[in-house]
């Protein structure tokens, strides 16, 4: 990455709800402005990347760390996972349902250090498994090359619109 910025990742507590919240509707607006409807985006960063929303997972017992820039300490990325609500899913299994950083820091190790703390958090697992939109051919090939498989479709809705999703799964090794 040019002009690499130092960061680093930590578990996260229900005290990160707002910093979890921020990235998350940022990264999402990030993403899929021009290729989703822009009032769906909205609606769905209002519900799914609120505040209560973050604090609803942690309280329910998910596992989620955050990444911070170096200098100051700004959120830039973050990870979620709990148990699995997925088509394909099986016992054994548990849900990577959030992997997500700012576009500046794609390519620099950060989504694969996410990917790491999400995987080891999953090590009593036999797969790990999440969801991500079919059109999302750069998230596909990352999560591809972090062993992960189709094994199911779905759809998601996004505020009130539904898209397709890939379900990938990657056995746990132990």
């Amino acid at each position: 990455m040019e002009n690499a910025v130092e960061w680093r990742v930590r578990p996260a507590t229900r005290a990160d709800a707002g910093a979890l919240a921020l990235i998350g509707a940022a990264t999402f607006l990030e993403t899929f402005a021009g290729i989703l409807d822009g009032d769906a985006i909205v609606a769905h960063c209002e519900r799914a990347h609120s505040r209560a929303a973050y604090e609803a997972y942690i309280d329910s017992g998910a596992l989620a760390w955050l990444a911070e820039i170096g200098t100051g300490n700004a959120p830039v990325g973050f990870a979620l996972s709990s148990a699995p609500d997925l088509p394909g899913a099986r016992p054994g299994d548990y849900e990577l349902k959030r992997i997500y950083s700012l576009s500046r820091f794609h390519g620099s190790g950060l989504g694969a250090a996410l990917m790491k703390a999400a995987v080891d958090a999953a090590a009593e697992y036999e797969r790990l498994l999440l969801g991500v939109y079919a059109g999302n051919a750069r998230a596909i090939a990352f999560y591809r090359k972090q062993g992960f498989e189709p094994i199911a479709e779905r759809q998601f809705d996004v505020g009130g619109k539904l898209y397709d999703d890939v379900v990938l799964a990657r056995p746990i090794t132990r």
